[in-house]
């Protein structure tokens, strides 16, 4: 793929509603979705993006040698003992790290998680809402039933106080978005990448970072000041905006503050809200009220002449100002356990990677609040990667698989930093000419379906595609929605973390298992709970990387070969 996303709310389940046979039987592979052969060349490695590490530094996209399999850590950072070597470190446990963390452990893939903090969870967070595509990420995880248990669905989002983003025709088995403390998601992920046996290291903070042609040297710093060192194949930085990782490498964060002294509060209400989600804006104000789910609620304010440091002290009475200007009234809060000032930023790295480092979440992008995208977004990034990651450190593909990871992250990071940024210019509207355009575009999006799909489809995430090779199959690089199998859904096959063969019933029993070629651990094979003569190769993120329309078993053959390899490659270090 050449790194351009289209954003098209409903396109794929559109074209999955379709009904075949007019389509020529032709297959095409998506080079960007599937790992390559062992027979074929691996890309040419990227040049050294603006702003990146120089050249020299660079480190060229090579299979490492077997000589760093029995690389040690310098010290162990969480044990007396020296555990084995992981073959990746993820630094930074928010949901971001803990997803990827846990999908490389259930891959098999020895990991490392490095967190600065203790153990202990905080419910200081501000990230509470989770998109129709996070959940369909989750669902394919086991986690998505468990986090709608404790959290509240909502079919719209309410901006401007009239413009309403409708949900409900989502494309999704998750046609609403789910309001939940972002503690919640990590509890989940977390107990994942436990049982999966990620190796936890807490209160360790990473102090710099060295590669070379084997792998990665993190130096850390224990919490009683200690410093250690630790060694991987790959190192990502899921560790947020102010990204250790990202300074090592040399990477520039690029971007400005787009909003500044914004304040929060955790109160309990006397009057609860009417809607799950309540907020406004007038000219010179907005407030944001969202439940916790304990009691309390999350209160976001802005006031346009209220521009102080982050360092000034924040008093409610400050925050119940803003509400009632912007609200009518305040609710009735109190009883604060949290407040805080702070700004908003809009930055992105020019590059996901560098050589064996990786960037994701917050380390790679940072954005306003509006929309609720942030975390979402983080979590794209995880799976996205963490497949790609695991097939190139098990042996089945070539490292230029690992290049895809920022042809089809970068653009998304960069949509969504245009559209969060979007809404809060017009939430921050003053002028009489951008009060104007805000009206306008409010009648716009109530009133012409299909502009009010496609920001339903660019918010919730279900909405991107990644790029397809030219002459592939329509569907190629993009998300398959929940469809049925004959076994079930589609959501429940993919949790085993493997390629998912959808395929008429004749077409999966000749290839029952992929045991022919020994591809039982990264292949599964299913096929339509209906008449349809499709035939699909959906990747472990939920994307398709190859279809074609009622193809002969050579066609079959050739595409799994593309996308899994006819043999295990040479085994990454570990």
């Amino acid at each position: 793929m050449n790194g351009k996303t289209r954003s098209t709310a409903s396109a794929a389940s559109t074209e999955f509603a379709t009904s075949t046979g007019s389509t020529a039987s032709t297959a095409s592979t998506a080079s960007t979705g599937s790992a390559g052969s062992a027979g074929s060349a691996a890309p040419s490695a990227p040049s050294a993006p603006t702003g990146s590490a120089g050249s020299a530094e660079r480190i060229a996209s090579t299979q490492p040698p077997a000589s760093a399999a029995s690389a040690q850590p310098a010290e162990s950072a969480g044990s007396a003992e020296s555990p084995a070597p992981s073959a990746v470190i993820v630094v930074g446990s928010g949901p971001t790290g803990l997803l990827l963390a846990g999908d490389l452990a259930t891959a098999h893939v020895p990991v490392t998680l490095v967190e600065k903090r203790s153990q202990k969870i905080s419910n200081l967070s501000r990230a509470f809402v989770l998109h129709a595509r996070s959940l369909e990420q989750l669902d394919a995880r086991g986690l998505a039933d468990e986090l709608e248990a404790k959290g509240q669905t909502l079919d719209r989002i309410r901006l401007f106080g009239r413009l309403t983003v409708q949900l409900g025709s989502l494309p999704s088995r998750f046609n609403h978005l789910l309001v939940i403390p972002q503690y919640e998601v990590e509890k989940a992920l977390r107990r994942r990448a436990e049982e999966a046996g990620v190796r936890f290291v807490y209160e360790t903070e990473v102090t710099g970072l060295s590669q070379d042609a084997d792998g990665v040297n993190l130096q850390v710093r224990r919490a009683d000041g200690e410093l250690a060192g630790l060694r991987a194949a790959y190192v990502v930085g899921a560790d947020g905006m102010r990204s250790v990782v990202r300074d090592a490498i040399g990477l520039p964060f690029p971007g400005k503050s787009v909003i500044r002294s914004v304040v929060l509060a955790d109160v309990l209400l006397d009057e609860q809200p009417e809607k799950i989600l309540t907020a406004n804006a007038v000219g010179d104000a907005f407030s944001f009220i969202a439940p916790f789910g304990d009691g309390y609620h999350r209160v976001i304010g802005w006031q346009r002449d209220r521009d102080v440091p982050d360092s000034e002290p924040v008093e409610l009475d400050e925050i119940r100002e803003i509400v009632r200007l912007t609200l009518g009234r305040d609710y009735g809060m109190r009883d604060a356990r949290w407040v805080s000032r702070f700004h908003s930023d809009e930055r992105q790295a020019p590059a996901y990677r560098v050589g064996r480092v990786f960037l994701a979440g917050d380390a790679a992008h940072v954005h306003t609040p509006a929309g609720g995208q942030g975390m979402n977004t983080g979590l794209q990034d995880a799976a996205n990667l963490s497949w790609k990651l695991a097939s190139v450190v098990n042996g089945h593909a070539d490292t230029g698989l690992l290049d895809t990871y920022q042809a089809e992250r970068h653009p998304v990071g960069r949509s969504v930093l245009r559209s969060s940024g979007g809404i809060v210019r017009l939430a921050m509207a003053k002028h009489p000419w951008t009060l104007a355009l805000r009206a306008v575009l409010t009648t716009f999006f109530n009133h012409v379906g299909p502009v009010g799909r496609k920001a339903a489809g660019q918010i919730t995430g279900i909405g991107y595609r990644y790029e397809a090779p030219r002459g592939s199959h329509p569907l190629v690089g993009t998300r398959v929605p929940d469809v049925a199998l004959r076994s079930g859904r589609l959501y429940e096959v993919l949790r085993g973390g493997r390629f998912v063969l959808v395929t008429p019933g004749a077409t999966a029993r000749a290839y029952e298992a992929g045991e022919r070629e020994g591809r039982k651990d990264r292949l599964a094979v299913e096929s339509w709970a209906s008449g349809r003569r499709t035939t699909l190769l959906v990747r472990p993120d939920g994307y398709v990387a190859w279809a074609a329309e009622s193809p002969d078993t050579d066609t079959v053959e050739a595409a799994l070969t593309a996308a899994l390899g006819s043999q295990v490659l040479a085994a990454q270090p570990r």
